[in-house]
């Protein structure tokens, strides 16, 4: 292996060194932990270490990096103390996930890294909307994000490269190519010659590196990111090299061919550089001793420090509390006069104010820009806030989702324009494993709207209608809000782009321009998790949201003689339980009304909520008025049969004769 040491003076050398050997003598200690039953899964990075170290290096030290569970050459570069560490992966109370995640799935601002979720890819978009944040606020900084040859088949890889490639992003996207994932060999995983050429299709810059050679990883690195942070675009770098160990312990090398091992044993990182600082007299034998004991001795306290350190206590009011950022906002009631607008010109109207409001809030979505948005909710806003804060997208939800979690990550607030709610499907992960936990594995905000306009009535059928809100309800660290009229869609949407936690907020594409009402003008923001209870009555309480608010209204309105009281929940997750717990009390009859399908709609957790604490008050069944079980037709035909509506007074006729 050939070093060039290009202008490194003897003490440079030798600390890249001993940043280089220090993760490999805690990889060795944990192995010893491994076999001594001390610990119980460790994810080896031995014979990788140079890219962690070489690439760490060549960072600055605010600028982030996003690295997998073979990096620990990352977080020991970073100086995170081996104390703090060990805890982590011990589940101790004292870690960054106080005992909630494992390994390396957390992140630290303390030190500007950001750990990845199991599903691999995912982290590289969080990358490009960190990287998006630095070029908008005009900020010399690159973002550094790791993924390996197994994940480059995800497509969360390219959609994050092909993003950061049309966005000019300054982003390092670096490819660990050690030969496997998990046990499937690069010949089972794609078929083109280099993992870098896949630069070429992205119109952007490929590099490939000798893993294993410290100073080249370093070097080339430290160039890249030198030219990125003047010359913002991103780079695609992949550094060959081979994992000496399982993919986990527990895994073993069996699938792996011995002549790989002798071949690659012959590369170490580690001695190869050690055997150059030797010829080169930087190093001497005694030396080499030196620094390894007193490592070790480190090591060996650290590692028993955190052994000592107590274990997390069961709290579950402080479990429940985690899941979502500290933040409670009391509503800020309107200052000025009433208009009258429409549905969707008040969601206009509100988006306008926030981005007046908040210089740092980044719309994205497909066609929003100039084109404003397939509903036209954005129109005009590139002429007033610019290209830079009114994205118009790529075709990929996931890598969109990310961005935004990203940018918040990085001090921005996002809004997240899904075309249709049906299109988030692609997105999911992001939002249920990304934005949803984030705050709960290691204290960080997620600051992302993911706007889904919604439901049927249109005719436009299995693709484009459905009402998917309980796939969200039912995820823990999401705020999930469908305002049925425009005063209430304009005041939550402020209200959910002031909270730091991720909001899903749907709107109904029927109301967009079927619905006005009595707007507020200027800000003002209502209560997330309040429900409105919009008319008294004495013989059934109808429960809803969303446009069988209006099914209901219209249908008491033609039928004067049924005394109801109609509770438009306004929120899904928080819900209002007070306000149902009163409906109940005040007629002991419930129908809960969605346009949803009926198995595991919304309303089955109304319904159960109901029985399990209300029971007393009950006098008959809680009922569910709710669309059938099936895809959403085209036909208007058969959509005004699939829809709840048209069931809504058979239903309400059984309730009241029970």
């Amino acid at each position: 292996m050939q070093f060039d040491r290009k202008q490194k003076s003897d003490s440079e050398l030798l600390e890249i060194y001993k940043r280089l050997l220090f993760p490999r003598l805690v990889e060795e200690k944990m192995l010893i932990l491994l076999r001594q039953g001390r610990i119980g899964k460790w994810f080896s990075g031995i014979g990788q270490e140079a890219i962690a170290v070489g690439s760490t290096l060549a960072m600055q030290s605010d600028e982030y990096i996003l690295p997998m569970h073979r990096n620990l050459g990352v977080f020991t570069a970073r100086d995170i103390p081996l104390r703090k560490l060990m805890a982590q992966w011990q589940g101790k109370v004292t870690g960054f996930t106080k005992g909630r995640d494992r390994s390396f799935h957390f992140g630290t601002q303390e030190y500007k890294i950001i750990g990845m979720i199991s599903h691999l890819g995912p982290q590289m978009a969080l990358a490009d909307g960190i990287a998006l944040a630095d070029l908008i606020a005009e900020k010399p900084k690159a973002t550094l994000v790791f993924t390996g040859e197994g994940a480059t088949s995800e497509g969360d890889f390219h959609e994050a490269i092909n993003v950061a490639s049309v966005w000019n992003l300054p982003v390092i996207f670096l490819i660990e190519n050690n030969g496997y994932g998990l046990s499937t060999p690069i010949n089972e995983q794609y078929k083109c010659k280099h993992l870098v050429d896949r630069a070429i299709g992205y119109g952007i810059q490929g590099v490939q590196l000798d893993g294993n050679n410290i100073l080249e990883v370093y070097d080339k690195l430290n160039e890249i990111a030198e030219d990125i942070r003047q010359n913002p675009r991103p780079v695609l770098v992949e550094c060959l090299t081979f994992r000496m160990r399982g993919h986990e312990e527990a895994s073993g090398t069996k699938y792996v061919p011995q002549h790989l091992f002798n071949v690659w044993a012959q590369k170490d990182p580690v001695k190869n550089f050690e055997d150059y600082l030797l010829e080169e007299n930087i190093l001497t034998e005694q030396l080499i001793t030196e620094i390894r004991n007193t490592f070790k001795k480190q090591i060996d306290s650290e590692v028993e420090l955190a052994f000592a350190e107590p274990e997390p206590q069961a709290n579950a009011d402080q479990e429940l509390a985690d899941m979502y950022y500290p933040y409670h906002a009391n509503a800020i009631n309107p200052t000025t006069t009433n208009s009258e607008k429409r549905y969707l010109d008040a969601i206009t109207d509100g988006l306008k104010i926030a981005m007046q409001r908040h210089s740092n809030l980044v719309l994205m979505g497909q066609d929003i820009a100039e084109y404003g948005g397939a509903f036209k909710i954005t129109d005009g806003f590139v002429a007033e806030f610019g290209k830079a804060r009114v994205r118009n997208t790529p075709i990929c939800e996931s890598a969109i989702v990310g961005a935004g979690l990203g940018l918040s990550i990085n001090g921005f607030k996002s809004v997240v324009e899904m075309q249709f709610a049906d299109f988030v499907s692609v997105g999911f992960n992001q939002i249920v494993n990304n934005l949803a936990k984030t705050h709960y594995r290691w204290g960080e905000k997620a600051d992302v709207v993911v706007r889904m306009p919604t439901g049927a009535g249109t005719g436009a059928g299995p693709f484009h209608s459905q009402s998917n809100e309980a796939w969200f309800t039912k995820t823990p660290g999401l705020k999930i809000v469908y305002p049925a009229f425009p005063s209430d869609a304009k005041g939550l949407l402020l209200a959910a782009i002031e909270d730091p936690n991720p909001v899903i907020y749907f709107e109904h594409k029927y109301l967009y321009r079927s619905l006005t009402g009595l707007v507020p003008e200027g800000f003002y923001t209502l209560e997330i998790g309040k429900a409105n209870t919009l008319q008294k009555g004495e013989q059934l309480s109808i429960i809803t949201y969303g446009l069988g608010v209006h099914w209901a209204l219209d249908y008491l309105k033609s039928n004067p003689e049924i005394s109801a009281i109609l509770v438009d929940l306004v929120s899904l997750q928080p819900w209002d339980k007070e306000a149902v717990k009163a409906a109940v009390k005040a007629t002991g009859r419930v129908l809960v009304l969605h346009e949803d399908t009926l198995t595991n709609g919304f309303g089955a957790e109304i319904s159960a909520w109901i029985s399990e604490n209300c029971f007393e008050y009950l006098d008959a069944p809680v009922m569910r008025c709710a669309s059938l079980d099936t895809a959403i037709p085209m036909s208007k035909v058969l959509e005004n049969d699939f829809l709840a509506k048209a069931k809504l007074p058979e239903f309400v006729t059984k309730l009241l004769a029970y």
